[in-house]
C-alpha cells in the first residue's frame, strides 16, 4: 500500500519528472534518516534493555528492506537469448 504525502500533491504543472523525483526522493530520504536517528535513541542502555539478538533482528530487517527497495531501482540488463 502506498501512502501519499500531502506535500507530494502540491506539484507544479511545469515540473519535469526528474524535478518531481528529486523533490519527492529528497523528502522521503530525509524522513527515513530522521526515523533511523529516532531508532538510534533506543540504543541508550540507561533507558532500554536489549541483547545482541535483538540488535541483529533489527538490522537484518532494515538491510533486507533496503535491498528490496534498491532492487526496484535497478533496471535488469536484458540477457542474450540462449538455448
Amino acid at each position: 500500500m502506498r501512502m501519499i504525502i500531502e506535500e507530494e500533491l502540491n506539484m507544479n504543472e511545469n515540473e519535469t519528472p526528474r524535478e518531481r523525483f528529486k523533490r519527492i526522493a529528497t523528502q522521503r530520504v530525509s524522513t527515513v534518516l530522521q526515523r533511523l536517528d529516532i531508532l538510534g535513541n533506543c540504543s541508550n542502555k540507561q533507558y532500554y534493555e536489549y541483547n545482541d539478538e535483538d540488535v541483529e533482528k533489527i538490522f537484518n530487517a532494515i538491510k533486507r528492506k533496503v535491498r528490496d527497495i534498491e532492487r526496484q531501482f535497478v533496471v535488469p540488463k536484458e540477457e542474450e537469448f540462449k538455448l
